[in-house]
């Protein structure tokens, strides 16, 4: 039985849901890796995540360690860049890929308050040259130490709290981004999970 708490929970999660926000994951193969960007996902309001598995497995993303976050964050497979960034494209989103590359723009100086889709690669191998090459352009995260790189989960963490503290300031979690009809549909739909 659904509790009058419970569903001004999920409302409230509904209505700060950034639709216009998403994130690409590339071949990436430890599902607990996943399950951990699907949870600062869930935790910033991305609604979906789009799996790019060009060369690994889709992963098996476990109930339990991803602590549930996979019931509150949809995810549409592709299986090409092209089919990917096609999708991404006819539904209005820039692409930016992470890469650590001289003309790699800053991540803060990227606008994160646009429709906007962060692309995070494979462990080992990082975003794909197709995938890097193809997108409307590249960022990294400034890095002061000897090492070069985050772990992607974390890397994925630290860019999207970055886009929630942009779009804070930009009052996008001030009023709801579904329409009245996809804010009940979504409410009915997570009453009954």
């Amino acid at each position: 039985m659904l509790t009058e708490r419970r569903r001004e929970k999920i409302e409230l999660v509904l209505k700060h849901k950034q639709p216009d926000l998403t994130v690409v994951l590339e071949n990436i193969h430890d599902p607990h890796n996943v399950s951990a960007i699907l949870r600062s996902c869930d935790a910033v309001g991305v609604q979906e995540v789009q799996l790019l598995y060009t060369i690994e497995a889709f992963p098996d993303i476990g109930k339990k360690s991803s602590a549930s976050a996979k019931k509150w964050v949809e995810r549409r497979k592709h299986r090409t860049i092209h089919e990917c960034y096609k999708y991404l494209r006819e539904h209005g989103f820039t692409i930016f890929a992470t890469r650590i590359a001289d003309n790699a723009e800053l991540l803060y100086e990227l606008d994160l308050t646009q429709k906007i889709a962060l692309v995070f690669g494979n462990e080992n191998r990082g975003v794909s040259d197709e995938a890097a090459n193809n997108a409307d352009g590249i960022f990294q995260i400034p890095m002061l130490g000897m090492i070069q790189s985050l772990n992607v989960s974390a890397a994925c963490a630290v860019t999207l709290f970055e886009a929630l503290r942009q779009r804070r300031s930009y009052g996008h979690y001030d009023s709801p981004k579904l329409s009245e009809g996809e804010l009940q549909n979504k409410i009915k739909e997570w009453s009954e999970k």
